[in-house]
């Protein structure tokens, strides 16, 4: 009965997003890519894939924000697609997905405020998929409090920072605070929509949000090391959902290097291969921090990936909508790390990507 009530609504759309999901590049693909002498070289093997055409009328010389630019801007017309031929409440599921592109473009234009950049210029700059009708509405702000009062009124975020931030904590300072203060409240309200549409969906994308959770947790830990936020304002920041809350988020809130960070999370079995060879290492001063961050980054996406890519084990269930989306991101990420290789003649790190298949 589930799956004949889910296809009568959504069957088709999940055919779509499968069908999607087939044309994401393969490790040949891949490969081919990676062999590439120039950016032509890579244009060339690309009309091979999905993307077909897709940059056949840019000019030479071709440079990889345009070849991010057009890989992103597919994703987002297939994504606008799959959302005006959704209804509830997959529809409102999609417009979840899109609130986090959001919260980044309001911290953008909030940060082109207190600079006193043109606003205008800034809306150039946002993610396609976190735009929304008012968003023109926001630069007519001229200070902070205006800005505030217009995001609290039309934007979709209301809720998230009427709950928990006031227009006096704009300031350049905390706008990394206000960032992860917004995101936790937005984590939070997804995973407890999602607790509504019932299993199957419930389980896979708790289980993502979960460790979307647990990674920002761990990422707001140790970038806070050397810095003037307080352990207190430090716990405020973690989302109060995930596998470490609520142990290891009390224990993390007090941690003051990366072994102890590493302690807490080898609770969790999954993540303890995070932290190998960490001891001692980069995050607690003694060795190249910057180094370690992109080894932890790099873990964390591959599970990510893994997460996304279990979701569509299961059928009947809206996480493959959420997952294609997190999955296509990384292939985007992968190609521009490959065009910026290729560009740079840095041949050494051309393999340094995040394989999805």
């Amino acid at each position: 009965m589930e799956a004949l009530f889910f296809n009568v609504d959504t069957g088709f759309l999940e055919a779509i997003v499968r069908g999607y999901k087939a044309g994401i590049l393969t490790q040949s693909q891949y490969a081919n890519l990676t062999q590439c002498e120039t950016l032509e070289d890579f244009r060339t093997q690309l009309s091979a894939t999905d993307y077909g055409n897709f940059l056949a009328n840019e000019p030479t010389p071709l440079s990889t924000v345009t070849i991010a630019d057009k890989a992103t801007q597919i994703l987002v017309d297939q994504f606008n697609y799959l959302r005006s031929n959704a209804v509830e409440p997959l529809s409102k599921f999609l417009d979840y997905i899109t609130y986090a592109y959001m919260i980044d473009n309001v911290v953008l234009l909030i940060t082109g405020t207190l600079h006193e950049r043109d606003t205008h210029e800034l809306l150039d700059r946002c993610h396609p998929l976190g735009v929304f009708d008012t968003m023109p509405a926001l630069c007519v702000a001229t200070n902070v409090e205006e800005l505030y009062q217009s995001v609290l009124v039309e934007t979709p975020l209301a809720p998230y920072f009427r709950g928990c931030l006031s227009a006096s904590d704009l300031d350049d300072l905390n706008i990394e605070i206000i960032r992860n203060t917004v995101y936790k409240a937005y984590l939070e309200d997804f995973y407890q929509f999602c607790a509504t549409l019932g299993s199957p969906t419930t389980d896979v994308m708790q289980r993502i949000l979960a460790f979307e959770a647990d990674r920002r947790t761990v990422n707001i830990t140790i970038n806070s090391f050397g810095t003037d936020l307080t352990k207190e304002d430090r716990a405020k920041l973690f989302p109060a959902i995930g596998r470490l809350f609520p142990e290891g988020n009390n224990a993390l809130a007090k941690a003051d290097d990366i072994d102890q960070v590493r302690i807490v999370c080898e609770n969790v079995g999954e993540y303890r291969a995070f932290f190998d060879g960490s001891s001692n290492s980069g995050a607690n001063g003694h060795g190249d921090d910057a180094g370690f961050a992109t080894q932890l980054e790099d873990r964390f996406f591959h599970t990510e990936v893994h997460l996304n890519k279990l979701a569509f084990l299961q059928q009947f269930q809206y996480g493959v909508f959420y997952s294609y989306m997190k999955l296509k991101e990384q292939e985007i990420r992968n190609l521009t790390w490959i065009a910026e290789c290729i560009a740079q003649d840095a041949k050494d790190r051309i393999q340094d990507f995040i394989p999805i298949f």
